[in-house]
Order: structure tokens, then sequence, then C-alpha cells
């Protein structure tokens, strides 16, 4: 059973009493124990939709089910819903026991349960030696295992955090992630996790859930999310670096089909890529029009690694820059105005500022695009 199932939209009004679509027709469904990664670029209705969910913002229409309940008409104290902010809020007069305990105190917890439930928290998160301290004496990734706690000390149906580790730098962030993974592993609360970080939403999610202004665009295990981006915005988004995408046309010449680069019908174009048979019949349709290939960076690969591919496929590419980032390399290329991005293992920094390298497009990995729906069509 699902534990929460979302229909919802919400609007804002703007200057001058433009209408600003937060959240449009948003559907969606968070099932029992699952961890949902909601991620898109600031701005696109990632917090608004936490905000509906906890009651703090009214829906313009739709529901708001939590375990089957209908929670539109119901205070934000009752639904049950637990939310951790990106400023963790802590009350600078009390100790990090007290913060934790607060909550529970508000629901006229007996004491002794209270102290059992932030005493297994703090072991957890490892504040166990600090629950005497004010937040001033904490640092930043402790004072957010703080929020984190009093959240976990409710028990609740469900979890909402938003951005929480978008204020700490990055040991700290890989640190709390690692954590809250755990944490939910270990309680199995349903949680909708907020963040603009692709990553964290890859790293963490059972599924995830990719917006833009104010539209869900897909959602899917992270792998599917990364490999069949359901549109253009989605393949520009997830991945680090996003997938390249090259404009073009389908050509059909000698009884096969290929993928050339440029604007339209019977212009000859910079890359050439031969397409797998399987691929044939379902862009048949598409012969002479145009699309967009879309590969990812890794799917780009130096003559000689080993994968036997068409000749069609190859092209002789100028290295632009070089980044080198420890296990593999990011090498930017550009095949007449085509830039774009392979990820190689190893230390390649030794290649020269346009030099010439023979490159391979995985065409096995291809995705393709319509340019004017942005719909992905393989």
């Amino acid at each position: 059973m699902a534990c929460v199932v979302l229909e919802l939209c919400k609007t804002f009004k703007g200057p001058k009493g433009a209408i600003i679509r937060a959240v449009h027709d948003l559907s969606l469904g968070v099932e029992d124990g699952e961890l949902l990664a909601l991620v898109g670029p600031s701005g696109c209705g990632k917090t608004t939709t936490l905000r509906l969910i906890a009651g703090l913002d009214e829906a313009d229409g739709g529901t708001v089910s939590i375990d089957g309940r209908v929670v539109n008409q119901v205070t934000p104290k009752d639904r049950d819903v637990a939310m951790v902010f990106q400023n963790h809020a802590l009350y600078p007069h009390m100790t990090v026991l007290e913060n934790m305990a607060f909550g529970l105190k508000l629901r006229k917890v007996a004491r002794p349960e209270i102290e059992r439930r932030v005493g297994e928290a703090a072991d957890v998160l490892g504040l166990a030696s600090c629950l005497n301290r004010l937040p001033n004496a904490l640092s930043g990734g402790q004072r957010q295992r703080v929020a984190v706690g009093r959240a976990i000390v409710r028990r609740p149906k469900l979890f909402l955090f938003d951005e929480p580790l978008s204020n700490l730098d990055a040991p700290l962030r890989v640190q709390m992630r690692r954590e809250i993974a755990r944490l939910h592993r270990r309680h199995g609360i349903a949680t909708i996790y907020v963040t603009h970080d692709q990553a964290e939403a890859m790293a963490l999610g059972n599924r995830v859930a990719v917006m833009n202004d104010g539209v869900l665009q897909q959602i899917a295990r992270p792998l599917d999310v990364y490999h069949q981006p359901a549109n253009l915005f989605v393949a520009g988004f997830i991945g680090s670096p996003p997938m390249n995408l090259f404009h073009g046309v389908i050509t059909s010449e000698g009884g096969g089909i290929r993928f050339r680069s440029g604007k339209g019908p019977g212009e000859r174009g910079e890359i050439t890529v031969s397409l797998d048979q399987d691929m044939v019949s379902r862009l048949s349709g598409f012969v002479d029009k145009p699309v967009v290939l879309g590969l990812r960076a890794e799917e780009i690969l130096p003559v000689g690694a080993g994968t036997a591919m068409a000749p069609e496929s190859t092209a002789k590419a100028a290295v632009r820059f070089v980044e080198t980032l420890g296990s593999e390399t990011h090498v930017h290329l550009a095949v007449g105005t085509h830039e774009f991005v392979a990820c190689w293992q190893g230390d390649l920094a030794s290649f020269a500022s346009r030099e010439k390298l023979a490159v391979l497009f995985d065409r096995r990995r291809a995705r393709f695009f319509d340019p004017g729906t942005g719909r992905a069509i393989v």
C-alpha cells in the first residue's frame, strides 16, 4: 500500500499579478518504507511540494493522502509527518537533549519513553557525548544530526527532508548522506528527500523523481533515470557530466540507417553513427527528420578500447580541455562545431590541447529524442 499519494496543483501570484505555476498536476505515490529522492533545479517546485504534504501551504487543487487518509483539512501537527529543513532551526537556549525531546514533550509522551528514544537516536547519530551541549558549541554537522534526531524520535509515518545537507561542506555531506541512508534502512519509514544535487538523489533514492518548472518529468529507479531519460531535460540534468546531445537527422543510405549531425535533411554532418539493427525499425519513421542523439560521457571511447563497432561510428576529435579527477579523466572534445565530453578511466592528462584523437560512439547505448517535443524516441 502506498504511504503517500499526491494529486496536487499550486500557484502563486507574482509581480503585477502574474500567475506563477509552482506545482502543476503533480501525480505521485510513495510506497511504505521507500526513500523517494525529489530532484530538480532551484525554483522547480520541490520545496513547495514538501510544504503541501506537511500542511504548511494549502493546495489550489487535488489531494494529499497519507496512509490512506486524505489530510487536506488536517492541521500540520496532526498529520504525523516529521520535516527536516535546510536550516536546522534548533532552539539556541536548549541543550541537544532538550531540542531532541521538545516535540515529544509537546505530545505529552512519558518521560522514561522520551529518555529512551532520545538515547537511542543519540547513539545512532554519534551524539551521546553532546547531549548536554548548547547548539553554539556544536559543529555544523553535529547540528544537522540533532535536527535529524529530533525528527527520528517522533517515529512519524513520513519523513520529509528539505535539502538538509546543502549548508555542509563536501566531506560532511558525504558522511551525513551515509548516516541518512543507514537510518532509513534501520527504521524503514517512508521518506521524501528533496535535493538539487543529482548525485545525492542517485545515491540515496530507491526511486528518483525529477521536476522542472513545477512539472514531474520522470520517476524511476536511479539507473533507469540515468540510462533511459524520458526527455531532453532529464538527459541534460542527470549525470555529471550530463548526457552529450547532438542535433542531426536520420538518413537512409546503402540499405542502412544512420545518424548524421547537421541541421536538416540532406545536409552532410560532421558526425556519423550507424545504428544497430534493433533500432532500425524503431527509427524508420524518422528518416530525413531532425532528431537529437544522446550519449553518456563513458559511451564515447578512444579507438583501441577493444569495443567492436562499425567504422561509421568513429570520428577524429580535437582535445579542448582535460580534467584529471584521479580514477577517471574528463576529456572535452570537439568535432567541427560539436563539443562534447568523454569520461575515460585512468590518468590521461598527457593529451596535448587540440591533439586529434580517434573516438568511437557506442551506438548500442545511444538514445534518441524528438527535438520538437523533447521526448525520448528510443
